[in-house]
């Protein structure tokens, strides 16, 4: 365990150690912060990142660092952030503090210039968020939002808007995933269980088609019973 304290020198083993320490505690306290701090990098996501970052990485190219007491900071900082989340959900003030409710940039086709200095964005900044939402003119916004994590949310005019089958009231199909019963020449059985079938069923399918699991990529089942099979090259 000395790998944890200060030395004037560790042997190449002691840095593995710490090396491999340091990966499963940053990997425990992203779990523990769930997936929202990986989904979407927000004010109180951000510094907890680059704090972490730096707390973990000076133990691991300084020597003369204990680990221990980086350890220590990062379970301190952890229970920090998980008492934050929780005060966002229970005292909306501090809520708001943390994530700013968005605010329109665009509204019928308007760019609201003062508000673009709210959001510490340029015009062109706006244009190049719109041209990757396929958005070619101002005008064809009805509005355009900035959210709290920093993105734009651009939604067209009424009239711009592609019909759906809802518009001309045609009947379609309900949702469904496909379920992949067959990865890598593998069969899933749980994924079968759960589509009512077992692997018996599966396997008279490949026997008609004078197929083996094997020689599958992939295999997925929809809705009406449906396989699909995607062969290796």
């Amino acid at each position: 365990m000395d790998f944890f304290y200060s030395q004037e020198n560790l042997t190449v083993i002691q840095w593995v150690l710490r090396a491999v320490v340091s990966f499963f505690v940053l990997l425990l306290a992203t779990k523990l912060m769930g997936r929202r701090s990986i989904a979407q990098l927000r004010l109180l996501d951000f510094t907890m990142a680059l704090i972490l970052g730096n707390i973990l990485a000076h133990p691991l190219s300084d020597e003369q660092l204990g680990l221990k007491g980086s350890i220590i900071t990062t379970g301190v900082l952890i229970v920090l952030y998980l008492l934050s989340v929780f005060l966002g959900l229970k005292w909306s003030g501090f809520g708001r503090w943390l994530e700013p409710s968005p605010f329109p940039l665009i509204k019928n086709g308007q760019v609201l210039y003062k508000e673009l200095g709210k959001a510490r964005i340029t015009i062109d900044h706006l244009l190049s968020e719109a041209r990757k939402a396929n958005v070619t003119e101002i005008d064809q916004v009805a509005l355009a939002m900035w959210e709290p994590d920093g993105t734009i949310s651009f939604f067209l005019s009424p009239q711009l808007k592609a019909l759906t089958p809802a518009d001309i009231q045609v009947v379609k199909d309900s949702f469904f995933i496909p379920r992949i019963v067959i990865r890598e020449g593998k069969i899933d059985p749980v994924e079968l269980d759960q589509a009512g079938k077992d692997i018996t069923w599966l396997e008279n399918k490949l026997s008609n088609l004078n197929l083996d699991a094997k020689d599958i990529v992939i295999a997925t089942m929809g809705n009406e019973e449906q396989v699909k099979f995607y062969l290796y090259d």
